[in-house]
């Protein structure tokens, strides 16, 4: 069964506990993980891009000139490909990008990704972060005194003086324990959460 270290806001240390092993100790496993980040990815996407094809632009209904005996090569419409103002060869249209990922294989990609953090030394366990209000003074001091550059804050409920305490910091996200995916947690070096995040995380996924 792993263990961390509880720290407080400003890194020192106050207890340590130990991480649930059906959480935080599970074999990683890079396939699934790919294939969950993948169809995120996917998921995002609006789908909503659309250009026209030589049949759907205006124009270019007469032959630009006879078949033969001009000396230039055969034409058939104005609206080709190849002319200026054209419609496009293979235009992209509007398309559902989504992918649709087993609840059992999330799962797994969550747990492995949780897990690669502690097998890589990249997690920490904060005891609380609450400000009195939104403050990036007092984030940036939080982010310095675990000497890391890029870090990914799970809370454990919606906390909008720590999010805003962070959000202009380059390389620190906030987000709330029911946000939590598989690619913010991969795409972030390290993972900091509070106590009850942590607590969260273990009653639903254990």
């Amino acid at each position: 069964m792993p263990s961390v270290a509880v720290y407080d806001r400003l890194a020192k240390k106050i207890e340590e506990i130990q991480l649930s092993d059906t959480v935080f100790g599970v074999e990683v496993n890079s396939d699934v993980m790919h294939q969950v980040v993948v169809a995120q990815l996917a998921n995002k996407r609006q789908g909503t891009q659309s250009t026209k094809t030589r049949s759907e632009v205006r124009g270019g209904g007469r032959k630009p000139w006879r078949q033969k005996g001009t000396g230039n090569a055969r034409q058939g419409s104005i609206r080709a490909a190849q002319w200026i103002k054209g419609g496009v060869v293979f235009a992209p249209k509007p398309r559902d990008y989504r992918q649709v990922v087993n609840k059992k294989v999330r799962r797994l990609a969550l747990k492995s990704a949780l897990s690669s953090k502690v097998v890589d030394n990249n997690i920490f366990v904060l005891d609380s972060l609450n400000f009195a209000a939104p403050k990036t003074k007092e984030m940036v001091e939080t982010v310095k005194a675990f000497e890391i550059k890029k870090a990914l804050i799970i809370v454990d409920e919606s906390n909008e003086n720590a999010y805003k305490s962070a959000r202009n910091i380059p390389g620190v996200q906030v987000i709330p324990v029911n946000n939590i995916n598989v690619y913010d947690i991969l795409k972030y070096e390290t993972l900091m959460l509070t106590k009850g995040a942590l607590a969260k995380i273990e009653e639903v996924y254990a």
